[in-house]
Order: structure tokens, then sequence, then C-alpha cells
């Protein structure tokens, strides 16, 4: 290695050797002969013979060096990095007459001001409208060329100094343009053709100057231009706020004052059967934290449907929660994921599904998780399709603080702060392997569901709001302790049932049935003391119901989403009877999410609407279709959040 390496370091040090013999052998020159000045500029702006901005109008300065620049809305131009000398300055566009060739000094470091006046051509006119370009090309028609106009090549020869006439200069300044390499005159549709598209013509030379200044100027410009213009931009803006509370008297205390959150999301299609998502959103308090995300996905019809994008977040607390700083030496935490997923028609009646996800965490000792998912659709007949689902996925402890929501949730950046259960222990992920098939039939609008599944949970994970620890201060309220209830096995069914009437009511509702085993881990001091209901040695069974029903009213314009899951497995705090040798065991409990929208048509402007959001909630995250059994069920004492605000979409 060591050789390879000077070898590569001698042979990437050859050209400079020989470049500096070169160098010294060659004959001293004069400093005045190396010396540069420094460019200077031209700017101005065009108007027309009433005093009103040329817009689009085409600037070129012909001398030392060839610049050519656009005006904007306003008759403004800047020709910029000129080296100084004079210029032939002259204005062109489209249904005008060419202006009067204008001689320009340009200094060095300097900024030269030009004033350029520009005349509609009537009807009647006979003079061709022209641009300015450089190659070579057959001179113009003598019968074209204006007396007096210094800047085209003129009917006498080079030792001439250019048509006759009265007007004509025969000064020096005059006579250095008319021998210095400068640009012939094109028909305008040729200048308008090198911006609008970048293909050569027969009249085109693809690598002369002309083609390249039209490229470096027009097609970044009409690009932009365009992709701003012509793109239906469409998206929405939240200005939010948040609050938790357990009883209805701390949204009013003063120890837990709202927070203000910011979220943004914008959305564009990409060609006709893609879209494009740009979200963003902040948030800031004592805890201080913000969120990005980015999304690609394809729609139908299409052979591949692609879903991919990213997220980074961050959270940084300058509260004085001895449990929050904790485990946090720097008081941040940041998350970053990445992912990709591909829906691919094999044919029209199979369809695989494949992707992966991978995300850093940077306060666990394991920062990298990687999730995998493949699935199988199968149509054999219309309305009635097969399905089956194998996933590996990895959960880390607080990734709901991190992870931006599905595309029905509210985005809420990281509210929450959290810690090890026991104090100096590690986290550690959550790994689950999900497998599941099932049948979908579809009946007169409606859709009816059966599931098998079979899931491997290691490390499952437990939440903890408002515990205790022996010794240390009490857990407040927008803090919660993460804990390790041990390996689960478990294996169920689910029914499920969906419709939607008169697309002014879609509702679905979902039974699950499971039996399942958790295996505790060795140590069980802290989850005994605190959460003696998460210790289920046995096989128990679990009964679940989730229904969801969606209202839209037009009438009004409001929206109602409604969110309601109980099982009977629910883990419950530690009490007093507990304590003193009481069993405390899982029980029936629910969780809700209640979101009411309404519009507000007295504040529409254009095609922008305004709308009300209100929200109450005590879900704890998003439902995933292969997360643990026991993701909701562990979560002990969530407390109710309340969000409102207003939201603009576009």
């Amino acid at each position: 290695m060591a050789w390879a390496a000077v070898g590569g370091l001698l042979l990437l040090g050859t050209p400079a050797i020989a470049g500096a013999q070169s160098v010294v052998q060659a004959p001293a020159q004069p400093v005045g002969g190396i010396a540069s000045l420094a460019s200077g500029s031209i700017h101005g702006v065009v108007e027309d013979e009433k005093g009103a901005p040329v817009d689009g109008a085409i600037v070129s300065a012909i001398g030392a060096t060839t610049a050519v620049a656009l005006t904007d809305r306003g008759g403004r131009f800047e020709l910029r990095t000129l080296s100084p000398g004079p210029y032939l300055v002259r204005a062109h566009l489209a249904g005008y007459l060419a202006s009067s060739p204008q001689i320009v000094e340009v200094r060095s470091s300097g900024r030269t001001s030009s004033s350029i006046a520009l005349q509609r051509a009537t009807a009647s006119g006979s003079y061709p409208v022209l641009a300015a370009g450089v190659g070579s090309a057959p001179a113009p028609d003598p019968a074209l060329v204006a007396p007096g106009d210094v800047g085209v090549v003129g009917t006498s020869d080079d030792e001439g100094g250019g048509a006759s006439g009265s007007d004509d200069d025969h000064g020096e300044i005059a006579w250095r343009i008319r021998h210095a390499r400068r640009g012939i005159l094109k028909d305008a549709t040729l200048w308008g053709d090198l911006l609008a598209d970048d293909a050569p013509t027969p009249e085109t030379n693809i690598f002369g100057p002309g083609n390249f200044l039209g490229r470096a100027v027009g097609s970044p410009t009409r690009a932009a231009t365009n992709f701003f213009a012509t793109t239906p931009f469409s998206g929405q803006i939240n200005l939010l706020t948040t609050q938790s509370f357990d009883i209805p008297q701390q949204l009013f205390s003063p120890d837990r004052p709202p927070r203000g959150i910011t979220n943004v999301r914008l959305r564009a299609p990409v060609g006709v059967h893609a879209d494009w998502t740009a979200r963003g959103a902040l948030t800031q308090g004592d805890i201080s934290s913000w969120i990005v995300a980015g999304s690609y996905t394809t729609r139908a019809p299409a052979r591949h449907l692609y879903d991919i994008g990213l997220s980074y977040s961050t959270q940084r607390y300058d509260g004085g929660n001895p449990l929050a700083l904790r485990d946090v030496t720097d008081g941040s935490r940041n998350a970053g994921a990445i992912y990709g997923f591909d829906t691919f028609a094999v044919t029209p009646a199979v369809a695989l599904t494949y992707g992966a996800r991978y995300a850093r965490y940077d306060y666990l000792d394991r920062q990298s998780l990687v999730s995998s998912r493949v699935g199988l659709t199968i149509t054999p007949a219309d309305h009635f399709r097969v399905s089956t689902l194998l996933s590996r996925r990895a959960l880390a402890p607080g990734a709901e603080e991190f992870l931006p929501p599905a595309d029905t949730g509210i985005w809420l950046p990281p509210q929450r702060t959290f810690s090890s259960l026991e104090a100096g222990r590690p986290l550690r992920a959550e790994r689950a392997t999900h497998v599941e098939v099932g049948v979908e039939r579809d009946v007169a609008g409606s859709t009816i569901s059966m599931r098998a599944f079979r899931q491997m949970v290691g490390d499952q994970l437990v939440m903890l709001f408002g515990g205790q620890l022996p010794a240390q201060a009490t857990a407040q309220l927008g803090h919660y302790f993460v804990g390790t209830a041990g390996d689960v096995n478990a294996s169920g069914c689910i029914a499920g049932f969906r419709t939607a009437s008169a697309r002014r009511l879609h509702g679905s509702v979902e039974y699950s049935l499971t039996n399942a085993r958790l295996a505790p881990p060795d140590d069980l001091r802290y989850l005994i003391l605190l959460v003696p209901s998460a210790i289920r040695p046995e096989t128990e069974r679990i009964h679940d119901v989730a229904t969801t029903i969606e209202a839209d009213v037009p009438e009004t314009s409001t929206r109602v989403l409604v969110l309601y899951r109980v099982s009977n497995a629910f883990a419950r705090p530690s009490t007093g009877s507990s304590r003193a040798g009481g069993a405390s065991r899982p029980g029936f409990d629910s969780r809700f999410d209640v979101q009411v929208r309404q519009a507000l048509p007295f504040m529409d402007f254009g095609g922008a609407k305004w709308e009300m959001l209100l929200a109450v909630r005590n879900f704890f995250r998003e439902t995933a279709i292969d997360q643990s059994v026991y993701d909701e069920l562990l979560v002990v004492r969530p407390p109710k959040r309340v969000v409102g605000g207003l939201t603009l979409h576009f």
C-alpha cells in the first residue's frame, strides 16, 4: 500500500513538474503583460417609446468579450464580468424595431449605466425584427442594413470604415469595434428556438458560442420560470396550539402552558402519474424541536408504484426536569430515516410489494435500525383478493416523537421527553417479525376481510406516564419512562368490515382475537413496582375492537373523524393494594381520537381556503398493520392531548 501511494503521488506530480519546467524555460514577460484588470459590468433599463419597461428583451454587449442578458418585468438588465474596454450594446425583441447601437465604456471594477429605447414595429413596417448572435453565417442583405449602423458588417471591405453615410463614425473606438470579432444578425425566430429547445437545427452549430450563450442564459431562466408558473402546486399550512392534560383542570394550569406549532406541507405533480411532497414542522418552548420530510410517490395506472422518502428530526430540551436530562448529556436528540417501497404489478392479477426502511437514532447504543417488508396480493376473481405479508420491524424507544405520521394524522413535532425506566440501563429497540395471510371480498360498496397472523417480538417496549421512581423526582406530564417487558409470541385472527354511505359517511370496524404469551426479562424490580400488570407469564386471550368513522357534511363544510379502540388487556399503573402484595391485572380500557375540521368560507381568498381544526386524543402512536399487539396495550396512562388552530389549504 505504501509503494502504491508513493507511485500515485509521483504520477500526480508529473504534470505539475512538467508545467513548472515549461514556465522556467519560457522567456520572461513584463509584469504589465501578465497582470489583468478587474472586470466591470453594465446595467440599465429597456423602455418603449412611451417610457414603459419592456419585459423579456434580449440585450447584447459585444467588445473584448461577449455577454447577453434578458430584461425582467421592470425592464432592468445587468451584464456582468466584462473585461474593461468599449462595448457595443443593443436590445432586440420580437414586435419591436432594433434599437440604435450604443458604445459603452466599461471601467475596471465599475458599474456603467445604460438606457435603451425600443420602438414598436408598425403593421406596414418593412424592417425585420433582428437579434444579436455570435458565430459565422452569411452577411446580411445590404438593403437591410441601416446607414451608419456600426454594429453590423458593412458592404465595404475591412480597410473601409463601413457603410457610407453622413452619420458614419470614423473615430478610433468605432474603427476598433468594426475590426473586432463581432456578432452577425440572425432572424429572431432562430434565437427563440434556441432558448426554447436545446435540440440542434440545421442552421445552428451545436458547438457554437451562440448556442452556448443561449443555453447558459435563456434555458435556466425559462426552465425556472416555467416550473413555478406552470406547476400546479398544492399544500397546506397549519398554525396550531397543543396542550396535554390528565384532568380538565390542567388545561388552565400555568405550569403547563400551550405550545405553538407551525406545520407546512407542499405537494406538486411529477409528470402524469407521480407526486412529490415536502413537509416541515417547528415548535418552540422548553422542548424546541423541528422535523422535515420529503417523499416521492407514483399513482395508478402504473406497473410500478413507488413510495420513496426521507425524514430528519431533532429535539432539544431546555427545561429543568432531571429525569429528562438524565439520559441526554448535551440536551438534544436526533433521528433520521430513509425508506423505499415498490408495488410491482407482475400481471393484472398479481402485485408484489417490497421495500425497506433505514433509520438512525443517536441516543441508542445500536444506532442503526433496518426494517423490511414484502407482500403479495393475488386477485383470482373480480372483487376478491388474497394477500400475504412478511415483515421485520425495528422500533426505537421514543420513535413516535420523531417519525412523521400518515397523511390522515395530525403532524406534531417532538413534544415529549423520555428516559430509561432504570437509571444507567441503555435503551433498546423493539424488533418484531410479523407473518400474515388474509382474504378480502367486495360486496355492494362494502368490503369484508379476514386475516390470520403470527408474531415474534423481542424486547417488547413498555411506556409509563406519571410514574414515581424511588428517590427520584416525579415524572412530569410531558415525560414518560421507557422499559422492556420481555419477549412476545402471539397468534390470532382479525375480522373486518368497512363501508361508505352516499359519500358522506365512511366507517370501518375490526375485531381481533389473540392468544399471546409475554415472557418477562430477568430484571423485574421496576416493572413490578410501577407496572405489575405488564408482567404476564401465562398465555392470555386478548379481545380487541377498533372502529373508525369519518363523516363529511357538505352543507356546513364540516368533516369529523373518530377513532375508537377498546381492549381487555390494557396495562394499568400500580395501586396501593398492589404495593401491599395485591394483584394488579390488565383490564378493560379504551383509546380515542376525535378530529373536527370546519371550513371557513368567509376567509376564502382566490384558490386558498381556510379551515378550523379541533382535536382531542389519547392514542400514543399511529397504528401500523405489522406492529406488535402489545405496542398500545403497554402504554400506561397516556395523557390526553388537545390540538386546535387554523389550516390554510392552497
